[in-house]
């Protein structure tokens, strides 16, 4: 599909919006940010323990990667999406590290009531919080393949690709961190406001 009108955009797949982008075609990259920056986004703000100012950077460097390889982009051999996790993985982990806050490999929240009510919204800020804490202290490719699964939806072989593992150490580094999620929160359900 190539794009001939601003409206045949939101109907392009995301390799065809960089591969216009590629090609000169703006609307396509601004097509491309829309729908990806926010996830991109998202996921750096998990990953990096809730430091939006910081995730933020890393999103602008993870999409400006993303617009400097377009030209080279060959459509077919990976989703746009999945390369995107990998860079913004990457790029977190890089900082991570480098701050001191990376966790080594060897040493999901319930769902907010749409009109929640004064003590509802503290318990939900709460359960956010202990949360985030909580995955802070995961191991980086654990807290990773629980972000992308059980928060963005991502589906075990899109992590598997962009974790450049097998679809069964997925499994297992989820298994593993849902886990140690459990357990870190097992003792704060009454804080947490979740009955006995």
């Amino acid at each position: 599909m190539t794009l001939r009108t601003a409206e045949d955009a939101p109907a392009a797949t995301d390799e065809v919006l960089l591969a216009a982008y590629g090609a000169g075609d703006a609307r396509a990259a601004r097509a491309l940010a829309d729908r990806l920056l926010p996830r991109v986004l998202g996921f750096a703000t998990r990953m990096l323990g809730g430091d939006r100012s910081e995730a933020e950077d890393v999103a602008q460097e993870a999409m400006l990667r993303l617009w400097r390889i377009a030209p080279e982009w060959r459509v077919g051999e990976a989703k746009v999406s999945t390369w995107l996790y990998r860079v913004t993985s990457n790029l977190c982990t890089d900082r991570l590290r480098k701050s001191g806050r990376s966790r080594p490999l060897d040493d999901a929240g319930e769902p907010e009531d749409p009109t929640p009510g004064v003590v509802a919204a503290l318990e939900a800020g709460d359960r956010a919080r202990a949360l985030q804490e909580a995955l802070s202290a995961l191991p980086d490719r654990q807290r990773q393949a629980v972000v992308m699964r059980h928060l963005d939806g991502c589906s075990n072989p899109e992590i598997a690709q962009a974790m450049d593992m097998s679809v069964e150490a997925v499994e297992s580094l989820t298994a593993r961190g849902k886990r140690a999620l459990a357990a870190q929160l097992a003792g704060r359900r009454a804080e947490l406001g979740y009955e006995e």
